[in-house]
């Protein structure tokens, strides 16, 4: 079976990773489970979880209004990202657009908030062993225009404007080794951290019930279907959260709850060249995770 996932990986033009494992019980399914992986937007999870125990034990008022300076913003494809206007949040919104439509803005507003200390500091608590974030996301884009030899994420973006097409293949060659992109120097997980910390999530082992269960009710309304859930069918749910980046990494983590019961908390990465297939990869992410789950279905866990 583990060839079996592997091929499907291959077949989209893509490496993969993954681990799926039931909510309760040892058995697991896993395919590099415990190599670095780069999570993209899956670390978003972890600012929820950050922010919303704030929320439980008092310390942040969730319904409190905070200006997002659209001057200050953080590059992103959706949301107050792309606002020309600043916009007036509560915490508590925050952590819906960040989960559901994947807010770049919104997330380092709230990261900034709690503190890059604090979700590492929760990840070893948690014994999330493999998972350290080493930034903010826009100072992650800003590393990546350094690497590329310029002054920074905006300034990248001007440089493309114009750039040749020769000039444009050598920085996709070089986009892959850069921080961002290498999980031995920037920001890295696993996918058994991340499978391990869905499974604290939804049995309340990872914070207060409250926050815990915030965290599962927003990332149910994710807006994206087409990884995970791709995978499976009514009256099969799926609660997840995706992450991107570049055209070289998509990911998603997700619990998928089956109508008997049964639920399994799966934590899925590829990585990839940047002129890759994204659909064929993502339904890729879909079909792996389902025959992992039938595979563990089929011994009875």
């Amino acid at each position: 079976m583990t060839d079996d996932i592997r091929k499907i990986f291959e077949q989209a033009g893509c490496e993969g990773a993954l681990c799926v494992r039931p909510l309760e019980g040892d058995a697991e399914f896993g395919l590099r489970a415990d190599e670095p992986v780069v999570p993209a937007s899956v670390v978003k999870v972890q600012v929820a979880l950050e922010v919303a125990t704030s929320f439980a034990d008092g310390r942040l008022d969730p319904g409190e209004r905070v200006t997002l300076s659209a001057a200050d913003r953080t590059p992103g494809p959706v949301g107050t990202s792309l606002f020309t206007d600043d916009a007036v949040l509560s915490w508590r919104d925050m952590v819906v657009l960040m989960l559901t439509i994947s807010d770049n803005h919104a997330t380092d507003v709230l990261l900034r908030r709690v503190g890059v200390e604090a979700l590492n500091a929760t990840a070893a608590r948690l014994g999330l062993t493999g998972t350290v974030i080493e930034s903010d996301l826009r100072t992650m884009l800003d590393f990546i225009g350094e690497d590329l030899g310029r002054a920074g994420w905006k300034d990248l973006l001007a440089w493309a404007a114009d750039a040749s097409e020769d000039e444009t293949a050598q920085a996709d060659e070089r986009l892959p080794t850069t921080r961002a992109l290498d999980p031995l120097r920037g920001t890295r997980t696993t996918p058994r951290d991340m499978a391990e910390l869905l499974r604290l999530i939804w049995t309340d082992r990872a914070g207060p019930a409250a926050a815990c269960a915030r965290v599962r009710d927003v990332m149910a309304m994710q807006l994206t279907r087409n990884r995970i859930a791709s995978g499976f069918r009514l009256p099969v749910r799926v609660a997840a959260k995706s992450g991107s980046l570049l055209g070289v990494v998509r990911n998603e983590i997700g619990v998928v709850s089956c109508p008997d019961g049964r639920r399994y908390a799966a934590a899925v990465f590829t990585r990839s060249r940047p002129d890759s297939d994204d659909a064929a990869i993502s339904r890729a992410i879909g079909a792996a995770t389902a025959q992992a789950v039938t595979a563990l279905r089929d011994t009875g866990a």
